[in-house]
C-alpha cells in the first residue's frame, strides 16, 4: 500500500477549530475569508462558523487535464468587482494544503494588487518539502494546522466512497 494520508471530516473540523483558536490568539481579525477552490471551500466554510466572516472564492488551476502540474498557476474563477471588495480589507486566504506553494504564492500576489490592509494565509496541512515559491512579502501571518511528510493526501471531499475513505483514515 502506498504511503498516504487520509483525513476524516471530523479530523478536518477539529483542525479548523484549532486554527480558529490560533487565529484569535494572534490578534489577526480578518474582514473576509478568500477560499481557494476546490480544496479551500470546506475548510473556509467550517472556519466561518468560528469567526463569522463572509467568504469569497477564487478558482486557481495548477494542474492540467491529466493531473500534472503546469509551469504556472492560472485563474479559473476570480472575484467580481475585486477592488471594492478587497481594497483596505484584512484578508485571510484559505486552502487545504501547502504542497509546492505555487498556487498560494500566485493567489496572494494577485490579491495584493488590490491593496488590502493585510493578508494572511491559513492551510490545514503543510508538506515538509522544498517549495517552488516563497510567500510574498505582503503576507503578515501564516497559520498551519499540521506539518506532513511528502505523501499524497486524500481528503474526504474527494472520496466517492466515504465509508472506505474513513476506514483507510482509521488505519
Amino acid at each position: 500500500m502506498e504511503k498516504a494520508y487520509y483525513f476524516t471530516y471530523e479530523e478536518i473540523h477539529n483542525t479548523v477549530g484549532k486554527l480558529a483558536g490560533k487565529l484569535k490568539e494572534s490578534g489577526f481579525c480578518p474582514d473576509l475569508i478568500v477560499a481557494i477552490g476546490t480544496g479551500g471551500f470546506i475548510p473556509a466554510r467550517i472556519l466561518r462558523t468560528y469567526i463569522e466572516k463572509p467568504i469569497l472564492t477564487v478558482g486557481i488551476a495548477y494542474y492540467d487535464a491529466n493531473n500534472r502540474p503546469t509551469d504556472i498557476p492560472r485563474k479559473i474563477q476570480w472575484i467580481d468587482e475585486v477592488e471594492k471588495k478587497l481594497t483596505g480589507k484584512r484578508i485571510l486566504l484559505v486552502d487545504e494544503i501547502d504542497d509546492t506553494r505555487a498556487t498560494l504564492a500566485y493567489c496572494l500576489s494577485e490579491l495584493d494588487k488590490n491593496k488590502p490592509e493585510e493578508l494572511a494565509v491559513m492551510v490545514l496541512h503543510n508538506k515538509k518539502k522544498p517549495k517552488k515559491a516563497d510567500f510574498p512579502s505582503c503576507v503578515s501571518k501564516i497559520f498551519v494546522g499540521s506539518e506532513l511528510e511528502d505523501y499524497w493526501v486524500y481528503y474526504p471531499w474527494d472520496a466517492t466512497d466515504i465509508e472506505e475513505h474513513n476506514k483507510l483514515a482509521r488505519k
